[in-house]
C-alpha cells in the first residue's frame, strides 16, 4: 500500500526544453528568498505522511544515496525532493532536433573520468550494478574522427587585447582530461604555432622558450621545496617572474584553466598547472603523482552521448519501476522516460520542483518543510540525507552549531555555464581546420564540437554535412580577484544578471571571429540552450588561499546532525561524479546505523 504522501506529478519532458536551463529563475526563487531572510511557519501544517528516508537533491549523489539505501532496505519508502524541474542535478540531459534529426548532448557533468584510477571500489561497484561497462566506450567514442579530417585545436586572439581577431590552428598543448590521442593532435611544431601569435618577436621567443627549454630555477632546492614554492605562487606569476613573459604573452594562457578549474591562471597555483600538463616545468625534476598522471594521460572517453546524465537515468530506472524500459547501458541512451511515473505509486518517488525550506530534528525522526509549485508542505522522515548545496544547509537548519556553519560556508561553488548550440552542419569548422578553440580573452573560454559518441542506436554526426551540437563554456570570473571564493561569489552575481540574449550574442560574436565568414548565424544556427549553473563545481583545496589545516573543515562540514546526514560532492571538496557517489555511500552508512 502506498504511503499517504503520494500524489501527482509533472507530465512535461524537461530534456527537450530550450532557452535558459540548469539553475533557472524558478528553481532558485524560493531558496534565494530564504537566503534573504524569509522564514516559513510550518509547525501548524498537517503532516502529509512519513517516509523511511527523504533525500534532498536528485543529483548523482542523491540518487546514489537512494539506490544504496534501497539496496540495504528493500521495503523502505524513499522520497527524493529536488528544486529543479528535472532530475540529475548537474548531470543534465539535453535533446535538440534539427530537420527531424535527434541530437543528444550534456548540459553539465560530462564524463566518467579515469575509472580505472580515480574511482573507488564502491563507486566502481555502482557502475557495474547499473550495467556500465567502461571498456565499451573504447569502441563507441570515435577518438580519431576529428584528427582523420585534419582538424586540430586552435587559439583565438581577440582585437580588444591583441589588436586583431585571429585564429591560430595546430595548438600542441595537451589538454588535461584529453579525448584526442597524443599523437593525433595535428599539432604544429611549437615554433610554427607561436609564430602565428599577434605578439612582438621578443614575446614570441619567450613563449617558445617556455615550451622547449629545460630550466631549473632552484637547482639547490629539494623536490619538496620546489613543490612548496610552486604551490604558493600563481601560474601567472611563474610565467612572468621566472620565464619573463610579458603580461600580454601570459594572457595567452589566462582562460585555459576555466573549463577544468573554473579559475584563470591568476588564481591557479603553479603546482596545479605543472600537475596538469602546462608548459614551463620540464626542467624542475618534479615527481608525478598517480592521480595527476591519470588526469593527464588517461583518455577522456568514458562519455555517454548525454554525459553523466545517463548515470542519473540509469539510477532512476533502477529506483522507479516503469519509468523507462530496458536494462543496459546501451538502451538507456534512447529509452523514453515517463516523467509522470517519477512521483507515482512506487516505493521510491522523485518529487521535482520541490524546494526544502526547513529541516528540524525531532525525537525519532526529522520534520521537513518544502515548497512544491508554490504550496508549502510538511513531511516527516525517519532519516534524511541532504545532497544539495552545502552552503544552503545553514539556512535550513537552525540547530546547526556555529563551527559547522562556518565550515559549510567555505564550500563555495563555481559559477559555470554550458551553452549548447545546434547547427545544421559543421563544414565551417572543417574549413577552418579546427574542432576545439581556446579563447585567450573574452566571454567563452572554450568553443568546440561535441564529443563524438555513437551508442545504443544513437548515431553521432560523423559527416561535416550533418547537424551537430557545439559546446561553449563560460566562467564569469574577473581577473585579479583577491581569492578564489571571492571570485566565484562575484562571478555568481554577474551570472544572475546575464540574459539569454547576452549568451546568444556573445556566442555568435565569438564564433564569427573564430570561423570568419564560413559561419553564417541565420543560416547555420538551429537552436540554443543555455545551462546556467550558479553553483557548479564543488570547491577544491587551493594552496594559494587555503592552509593544510583548512582540510579539517571537511569532516566537520559533513558531520551528521541528529538524523540528518550530508552527501554530495561538496562534502568531499571534489567536483567529480565518483566523489558524489562515495559521499552518498558514507551518508547511507550513517543513516542505516540508526534504523
Amino acid at each position: 500500500m502506498a504511503p499517504s504522501w503520494c500524489y501527482g506529478a509533472n507530465a512535461s519532458y524537461p530534456p527537450s526544453l530550450k532557452g535558459m536551463r540548469g539553475s533557472t529563475d524558478a528553481s532558485y526563487e524560493v531558496a534565494h528568498a530564504l537566503r534573504d531572510g524569509r522564514r516559513y511557519a510550518f509547525s501548524g501544517l498537517p503532516i502529509e505522511g512519513e517516509a523511511d528516508l527523504i533525500v534532498i537533491g536528485a543529483g548523482i549523489s542523491g540518487l546514489a544515496a537512494a539506490y544504496f539505501y534501497r539496496k540495504a532496505s528493500p521495503r523502505s519508502h524513499i522520497l527524493v525532493l529536488d528544486n529543479h524541474d528535472d532530475f540529475g542535478g548537474h548531470a543534465r540531459r539535453c535533446e535538440m532536433r534539427v530537420d527531424g534529426r535527434l541530437l543528444i548532448t550534456y548540459g553539465g557533468s560530462e564524463s566518467i573520468q579515469s575509472p580505472d584510477h580515480l574511482w573507488s571500489d564502491r563507486a566502481s561497484g555502482l557502475l557495474r550494478e547499473l550495467g556500465v561497462e567502461t571498456k565499451r566506450f573504447e569502441s563507441v567514442f570515435h577518438r580519431t574522427l576529428y584528427p582523420d579530417l585534419g582538424l586540430s585545436r586552435g587559439l583565438l586572439f581577440k582585437r580588444e587585447a591583441f589588436g586583431t581577431d585571429k585564429l591560430v590552428t595546430g595548438d600542441p598543448t595537451r589538454m588535461v582530461a584529453d579525448d584526442i590521442p597524443p599523437g593525433r593532435l595535428n599539432a604544429r611544431p611549437v615554433q610554427s604555432f607561436i609564430a602565428g601569435f599577434p605578439l612582438d618577436a621578443s614575446a614570441r621567443e619567450r613563449l617558445i622558450a617556455l615550451y622547449t627549454q629545460r630550466r631549473d630555477f632552484w637547482p639547490q632546492a629539494s623536490v619538496m621545496e620546489k613543490i612548496e614554492r610552486l604551490s604558493s605562487m600563481s601560474y601567472r606569476a611563474f610565467l612572468t617572474d621566472y620565464w619573463g613573459l610579458t603580461a600580454q604573452a601570459a594572457r595567452t594562457f589566462q582562460m585555459r584553466p576555466h573549463d577544468f578549474f573554473a579559475v584563470g591562471i591568476d588564481l591557479l597555483p603553479a603546482f596545479e598547472a605543472a600537475s596538469t600538463g602546462y608548459p614551463g616545468f620540464q626542467g624542475l625534476g618534479l615527481p608525478s603523482h598517480d592521480s595527476h598522471i591519470a588526469k593527464v594521460e588517461d583518455p577522456y572517453i568514458y562519455h555517454f552521448p548525454d554525459g553523466n546524465a545517463s548515470l542519473a537515468r540509469l539510477l532512476v530506472r533502477k529506483l522507479v519501476p516503469g519509468v523507462a524500459p530496458g536494462t543496459t547501458m546501451d538502451d538507456i541512451v534512447l529509452a523514453p522516460f515517463d516523467y509522470t511515473r517519477l512521483d507515482s505509486d512506487t516505493a521510491t518517488r522523485i518529487r521535482l520542483e520541490s524546494t526544502v525550506v526547513a529541516i528540524r530534528n525531532i525525537p525519532d525522526g526529522v520534520d521537513i518543510a518544502y515548497v512544491h509549485r508554490g504550496t508549502l508542505k510538511r513531511i516527516r522522515a525517519k532519516n534524511v540525507i541532504y545532497a544539495g548545496y552545502s552552503t544552503m544547509l545553514p539556512y535550513l537548519m537552525d540547530e546547526l552549531k556555529e563551527r559547522q556553519r562556518s565550515a559549510l560556508a567555505h564550500g563555495v561553488k563555481a559559477p559555470l555555464v554550458y551553452v549548447k548550440m545546434a547547427v545544421r552542419n559543421w563544414q565551417a569548422w572543417v574549413d577552418a581546420g579546427v574542432h576545439d578553440v581556446t579563447n585567450t580573452n573574452g566571454f567563452y573560454s572554450r568553443l568546440k564540437l561535441d564529443y563524438p559518441v555513437s551508442l545504443g542506436g544513437y548515431k553521432f554526426a560523423g559527416n561535416p554535412q550533418d547537424p551537430i551540437i557545439l559546446h561553449l563554456v563560460h566562467v564569469p570570473i574577473a581577473e585579479k580577484s583577491s581569492d578564489q571564493r571571492t571570485a566565484w561569489r562575484e562571478g555568481r552575481k554577474a551570472l544572475h544578471t546575464t540574459s539569454f540574449a547576452d549568451f546568444e550574442h556573445q556566442a555568435v560574436d565569438e564564433l564569427r571571429r573564430a570561423l570568419g565568414k564560413r559561419f553564417e548565424p541565420t543560416r547555420d544556427i538551429a537552436g540554443i540552450t543555455v545551462f546556467r549553473w550558479a553553483h557548479g563545481y564543488a570547491y577544491g583545496f587551493n594552496s594559494l588561499f587555503d592552509k593544510e589545516g583548512d582540510l579539517d573543515r571537511q569532516p566537520l562540514a559533513r558531520a551528521r546532525v541528529g538524523r540528518v546526514s550530508i552527501a554530495n560532492s561538496d562534502a568531499a571538496w571534489s567536483a567529480y561524479a565518483h566523489a558524489a557517489i562515495d559521499e552518498a555511500a558514507r551518508a547511507v552508512e550513517e543513516a542505516l546505523a540508526t534504523v
